[in-house]
């Protein structure tokens, strides 16, 4: 999910410039109606319960506009994201949220561990709470990376949270931008890489994406976060296995699922059988969830009915205004396609803020859970969202 001060503002611009077109009655709570008109087209099409993931400013502080026991009246889920702060965490946990998505699942499991001792009457709850490792857990390892989702294995996080794109061969390359970011990436030869010669998952196969880059550089944001490939060594004997030059190169989806379970290997039979916490880490990435995002926003200036994947991109500090990888059918094929081959179905999940591909993944692939991922209420009374869901506003 989109966390950076230049998505912020981006989505801010389509809050205000986005056509307010709804002709719906009013309605006692946004969220609530918006997951009613989902949950009766994903029932249209024998698809499952949709799930609510909201920004946590929108369940906590002064004025909360997610009202999570409404929700779980209606029947739906509530997982927000992305909270990193323990006192955040318990507000959201006395609502009885059903999980959070954290940048730092070992505080999340600390936090959980102990609200579950004080709360033993509520066993049931915490048992199937869902500790979600945002990006494997970006706070102590590289975002999207082998590493950081071993770390987030590590810290028995029951779901791993990241990001897809599709390469120019169509496969679900993970990363959080629609270019591999120079913030977080480096070419492994060495030559320059900056925001002036980006490159973007659209215009880039597999194969070039992992012998070129290396997405290893380390986030100040982030105090605890380290590259030490000591730190990783199943990652580092998974990419031996793999044939990767570093565990460090961009990884996609379908690897992330032969890499869970050569995690679960490497601890039952393998190396790390003989850890403390062989046995539970084993368990845990045997059964662990995949919320598998499309990095897709329905922009202002995106051509209507015209394919985004040839449109030419922003200058490198410019603010987008248009998408810069495949349309919505072409992104839902590649990653629900990999999900299928793997039989994944029951392991993994598409959330997007793109309404659009959550309503191809209903429809197309029935079996696979969809995650609406929502921010400003404001967002659902305009453009943004697709007609046949947009609220009225408010």
């Amino acid at each position: 999910m989109r966390t950076s001060t230049r998505t912020r503002t981006l989505i801010a611009t389509l809050f205000t410039t986005a056509t307010l077109t709804a002709q719906q009655a009013p309605m006692q709570n946004p969220f609530l109606e918006l997951m009613n008109a989902a949950n009766a087209h994903a029932k249209a099409h024998n698809a499952q319960t949709p799930v609510l993931s909201p920004v946590d400013a929108t369940l906590i502080g002064p004025n909360p506009t997610v009202d999570v026991a409404q929700l779980h009246k209606a029947g739906f889920r509530v997982i927000p994201w992305t909270t990193n702060d323990p006192a955040k965490m318990r507000s959201l946990i006395d609502l009885r949220v059903d999980g959070i998505i954290s940048d730092r699942p070992d505080l999340l499991q600390q936090v959980v561990a102990e609200e579950k001792a004080a709360h033993p009457e509520e066993a049931q709850y915490f048992a199937t709470f869902v500790v979600s490792a945002h990006r494997g857990g970006r706070g102590l390892r590289p975002e999207n990376t082998l590493p950081s989702f071993e770390d987030g294995l590590d810290h028995l996080a029951t779901e791993l949270e990241t990001d897809t794109g599709v390469t120019t061969d169509h496969v679900s390359l993970i990363w959080h931008d629609q270019f591999l970011n120079p913030e977080s990436c480096r070419r492994a030869d060495g030559a320059p890489y900056t925001l002036e010669n980006r490159v973007y998952t659209r215009d880039i196969s597999l194969a070039e994406a992992q012998s070129t880059f290396i997405c290893d550089k380390l986030h100040p944001q982030f105090p605890d976060q380290k590259n030490d490939l000591a730190l990783s060594p199943v990652a580092v004997a998974f990419a031996k296995q793999e044939h990767l030059i570093s565990p460090y190169v961009p990884t996609h989806a379908e690897q992330l699922f032969r890499f869970s379970r050569f995690y679960a290997e490497y601890y039952r039979t393998g190396p790390g059988k003989s850890h403390p916490d062989a046995a539970a880490r084993a368990a845990n990435a045997q059964k662990v969830r995949f919320n598998l995002e499309t990095k897709f926003l329905p922009l202002p200036n995106d051509p209507a009915g015209k394919s985004v994947s040839a449109l030419p991109v922003p200058a490198a500090h410019a603010e987008p205004t248009t998408n810069h990888t495949v349309d919505p059918q072409t992104f839902v094929t590649t990653l629900c396609g990999a999900i299928v081959r793997n039989h994944m179905e029951s392991q993994a999940e598409v959330q997007s803020f793109d309404f659009r591909t959550l309503i191809l993944v209903e429809e197309q692939f029935p079996k696979i859970p969809t995650y609406y991922l929502t921010a400003d209420p404001k967002m659902l009374s305009t453009a943004f969202v697709p007609a046949s869901l947009r609220q009225s506003p408010q």
